[in-house]
């Protein structure tokens, strides 16, 4: 008994993925064997157990490794593990008065995101090329299915089968680039790969299998070129899944980038940086001319979210604790402004019962519901990068890295990048509040009211309530790396 309690003791730092893939197979069972039509419940159920999780998170703070080495936690994976926990717990909030809308109103849907949470939970943690692909699928074989969720909507189907046919090709890509990085080293263990590297001379067998491996990540970040999916996905997709799309999975795929690049292959930093680069400028440019013509809201975030994901990069371009340090506060600012966005959408039901889904039905929004049109301006002006407002600060950090780097080249097609994204940003802004009233409003459910509170606050007031905890947060993530 003695020896069970400590190996139990032993799998401490594991006890949140331990607690949530328990939850998630208890919930499995109670809806398939009493609450078939009680989705609501279990999604409450959900949320309460994520919000466990993440209290386990924050007062378990035990770090090392487990599993021969495969699975690793620090203060940079806890710092992720809370951003992606806070992203789920959020979004699967958005959605509970919009889960019937949008046939998402099935006890499979709650369980589905509590999976790709715990496939994301292990991909932050993960020490091995062999759980960095299990937890990976994991992840990804319930975010398929999820987009799909409305299977009597064809936009839904269509995007489920894009996702999950060019998904698929983005794993065989990855997995490829593992074998070859353990074909010429010999190892799967990341924090092994990397006295390898520095042991021998590089071989160019080592860089393809990198480059294979970082394509095949790129795809999940949706950067350019590997970004073509995103549109089409985010609008086919119901807007609950959307905005799940646009949070957690973004966080966890880029800490997984942020780790492999700094742990495994720092020796050869020169090489994977200009990929990164390549990566980042593409991204940003790209996004930055391609939204402009959009009218659909969603597919409209899914260039701005691609644009992000861009300057996020220009952080890790840099490949220093500092720069790590930038994207660790760009994702918590992201996601906050994202999750903002998304409560707004979902909070324009029209008289009709349809949702908003193009810019021209925001016309005169200003007069009809002012305290959404002003969070939503409040989010747009953060993703233009305006002071002082939270946008600003988050492009400030990579901005920062990428010079303290020299890097002077990316800085500026950054900063250029962004002023032309300012355009349609601002589009919204006038529509809201210089265009003719059209459409009539539904009042919004008290949840998203909330939520929208919240996150225009934070965005409003981060220098001055959050800005220094983030920082302190973010800085000791980024130190435990280097």
């Amino acid at each position: 008994m003695t020896s069970d309690l400590t190996s139990f003791a032993a799998l401490a730092p594991a006890y949140p993925e331990l607690l949530l893939a328990v939850g998630a197979v208890v919930l499995l069972l109670a809806g398939v064997l009493f609450s078939r039509e009680r989705s609501t419940g279990l999604a409450l159920i959900s949320i309460v157990l994520l919000i466990a999780v993440i209290a386990v998170a924050l007062w378990q703070p035990a770090e090392g490794t487990l599993f021969n080495g495969g699975f690793i936690v620090d203060g940079f994976a806890r710092y992720m593990k809370l951003l992606v926990l806070g992203g789920s717990a959020v979004t699967l909030i958005l959605s509970t008065s919009a889960a019937k809308p949008f046939g998402l109103d099935k006890f499979e849907y709650s369980i589905l995101v509590l999976l790709a949470t715990l496939g994301m939970m292990v991909m932050v943690s993960a020490n091995d090329l062999m759980s960095l692909y299990v937890s990976l699928e994991l992840q990804s074989l319930a975010l398929y299915v999820v987009a799909a969720l409305k299977r009597d909507d064809s936009r839904a189907t269509e995007a489920g089968l894009k996702y999950f046919v060019l998904g698929a090709l983005a794993s065989g890509l990855l997995l490829y680039g593992a074998s070859l990085v353990y074909g010429f080293t010999g190892l799967t263990q990341l924090d092994q790969i990397v006295g390898a590297i520095a042991g021998e001379h590089r071989s160019i067998g080592l860089i393809f299998g990198m480059v294979f491996l970082l394509a095949g990540i790129a795809f999940k970040i949706s950067a350019v070129p590997f970004h073509m999916w995103t549109p089409d996905v985010y609008e086919g997709a119901p807007t609950p899944v959307t905005a799940f799309f646009s949070t957690a999975p973004k966080v966890a795929a880029m800490a997984l980038i942020i780790r492999v690049v700094t742990v495994s292959f720092g020796p050869i930093t020169h090489d994977w940086q200009q990929i990164v680069v390549f990566l980042s400028i593409a991204s940003m440019v790209l996004a930055a001319f391609a939204a402009i013509g959009q009218n659909n809201l969603k597919r409209l975030l899914a260039y701005s979210s691609i644009g992000h994901v861009g300057f996020a990069l220009v952080g890790l371009s840099a490949g220093t604790a500092v720069g790590v340090e930038g994207v660790a506060i760009y994702l918590a600012i992201y996601i906050t402004m994202n999750i903002g966005f998304f409560a707004v959408l979902l909070s324009l039901r029209t008289a009709d019962g349809a949702y908003v889904e193009t810019i021209p039905q925001l016309a005169g929004l200003a007069q009809k519901r002012p305290f959404v049109a002003a969070i939503m301006a409040v989010v747009m002006f953060s993703f233009i990068g305006l002071p002082p407002l939270a946008g600003f600060f988050a492009k400030w950090q990579v901005f920062l890295a990428a010079i303290d780097a020299h890097l002077f080249a990316l800085a500026i097609i950054g900063v250029l990048a962004s002023a032309v994204s300012a355009f349609y940003y601002l589009r919204i802004v006038k529509v809201m509040y210089f265009d003719e009233a059209t459409t009539e409003f539904e009042a919004a459910p008290a949840e998203l009211t909330a939520v929208m509170a919240v996150t225009g606050f934070l965005l409003v007031t981060y220098f001055v309530t959050v800005g220094a905890p983030l920082y302190n947060a973010a800085h000791a993530a980024a130190g435990s790396l280097f």
